[in-house]
């Protein structure tokens, strides 16, 4: 007669409930994953803001105005500027372009506005909490949302 050994190893019923529990785990904490990146990214975003912004008061306290750029800039002054958010486009949350405050001319006053995911940078960056962030020479800070410059 044989020596019958238990079986080792776990039932299906048991493998199905780990399953189970390790989704439920992943459903509740993946959207928080994806919110404490898109936070992040919005900071990069205002922290370009915020050294564009300071490139663009030392340049008007050399030639007394400001200058408007964008990604297509052609003209020297406007390739001065970064237009990107991050270190590279390709990596980047926002494109950033400077223009004229609304009611201003640009050697009076600039707006600094960084759009998310734009076809130049990082396409899949979606932040429908903020959208377009922006920055103007006088201080106004404008999102779709206050908690956006916190």
């Amino acid at each position: 007669m044989k020596d019958c050994k238990p079986a080792s190893g776990f039932t299906l019923i048991q493998v199905i409930v780990a399953l189970a529990v390790i989704a439920i785990l992943a459903g509740i904490a993946f959207p928080s994953y994806k919110e404490a990146v898109r936070k992040g990214k919005r900071a990069e975003g205002r922290a370009a803001l915020y050294q564009l912004m300071l490139q663009q008061e030392r340049f008007y306290s050399q030639r007394n105005r400001y200058i408007a750029f964008s990604p297509g800039a052609s003209d020297e002054d406007g390739k001065r500027f970064k237009w990107y958010s991050g270190n590279s486009p390709g990596t980047s949350a926002y494109e950033i372009r400077g223009e004229a405050c609304a009611n201003d001319s640009i050697d009076n006053c600039v707006r600094l506005v960084a759009t998310p995911g734009s076809a130049r940078v990082d396409a899949s960056f979606k932040d429908p909490l903020c959208g377009v962030l922006s920055l103007t020479s006088t201080g106004q800070k404008d999102a779709n949302a206050p908690e956006c410059w916190r």
